[in-house]
């Protein structure tokens, strides 16, 4: 034990402490990316909870979704709502940028007033593609169903505002409040709703919203990776270790043949204290391995 604590005693040099010290402070910095991606997952996870809970249950009636609509919390996200009442189609806006199957065009919102409590709830009809020309403008606008209509939605909470303008008659997001500052009266601000179906059904619609993912993503793998990374750092300071002693040892054996009192070489005190480690140890260790090698080939270049 003796020995090999001398032969590793250069760990305590101020150039390898700073090297254990980088490789600490690497696996924290990776400890903490992983544990975003960890936080990343629960997130999606939740999510996918969400969906699963609330996407496929019966529609509720407008009168139990009402507070909903005035304020979403998270968990309401996906319930289904039906609601009875007439298009204000005049009042419609575009919503830019939206993406579906690969494209960016727009999703087509429009308020809605509902007649049992005149209630402005604010429902996005799906998807348009842009015109082809400069994209500015989507390529159709279906007209909504006019007079009575019957509307099955899907809860979503309303977006917040972000910093970037749009072209008058459409919104940079469905961020409600600046939605009803356009038009000009009261909306439910709250949410608004993804349109699922409506009758009488029009000739022309604009696309569908697809159901939601409930793919969780990389993030565990990812989480796992960072720790992993970590981890290596150590294991290649360590690999980088046993590079030195082995290099040390060459050095030590390659040195003029130094006579000890006893007439002893250096090399042969090393290849004694070697063999008495082997007895000691009754097997034949990946150190053995190194010792054996390096002494071969020195006889061979002596």
């Amino acid at each position: 034990m003796r020995e090999l604590r001398q032969r590793y005693a250069f760990l305590a040099t101020p150039t390898w402490i700073g090297w254990f010290a980088v490789c600490a402070l690497f696996m924290v910095v990776c400890y903490f990316l992983g544990q975003w991606q960890w936080d990343r997952r629960e997130a999606t996870l939740d999510e996918i909870g969400t969906i699963q809970s609330n996407y496929d249950q019966d529609p509720i009636p407008y009168a139990e979704a009402r507070d909903i609509f005035d304020s979403a919390d998270e968990d309401d996200e996906w319930k289904t709502v039906d609601l009875t009442g007439e298009y204000l189609s005049e009042d419609h806006l575009f919503a830019r940028n939206r993406p579906h199957s690969g494209q960016v065009g727009y999703e087509q919102v429009v308020p809605f007033r509902e007649s049992s409590t005149g209630d402005v709830v604010v429902i996005s009809r799906g998807w348009l593609a842009p015109a082809s020309e400069d994209g500015s403008l989507p390529e159709s606008n279906p007209e909504p169903p006019s007079g009575r209509t019957e509307v099955t939605v899907r809860i979503k909470p309303g977006e917040p505002e972000i910093s970037r303008g749009a072209p008058e008659g459409q919104l940079a997001s469905i961020e409600l409040a600046e939605m009803e500052s356009q038009v000009g009266y009261d909306l439910m601000t709250g949410a608004y709703g993804e349109m699922a179906s409506e009758s009488p059904q029009p000739a022309e619609q604009p696309r569908a919203f697809p159901r939601p993912s409930v793919d969780e993503g990389p993030h565990l793998s990812y989480s796992m990776q960072w720790i992993a990374f970590g981890m290596l750092s150590f294991v290649g300071w360590g690999y980088a270790a046993r590079l030195q002693a082995r290099s040390n040892d060459l050095g030590l054996m390659g040195e003029d043949e130094d006579e000890g009192p006893a007439g002893i070489s250096k090399r042969e005190r090393l290849r004694e204290a070697r063999a008495a480690q082997r007895r000691r140890q009754g097997r034949f260790t990946d150190e053995d391995a190194e010792d054996a090698w390096v002494d071969q080939h020195l006889s061979d270049r002596s």
